[in-house]
């Protein structure tokens, strides 16, 4: 599986609770915080929900 370092870089004020639902579960908790994980099908789910908020970078 490929890791990707993910970012969030856009408030999530005005996101709906499933959107920050997803950010929490993905382990993002504040602006600018960064976290690394696994690309599997769950996470790229919750990722593409979000994708608005965040910077994904992938990971070699």
């Amino acid at each position: 599986m490929t890791k990707v370092r993910i970012t969030q870089v856009k408030s999530k004020n005005g996101a709906t609770q499933r959107q920050t639902a997803n950010l929490v579960s993905l382990g993002i908790r504040r602006l600018h915080q960064s976290v690394e994980i696994e690309l599997n099908p769950v996470n790229k789910g919750m990722l593409d929900k979000v994708l608005h908020l965040v910077k994904v970078e992938e990971l070699n």
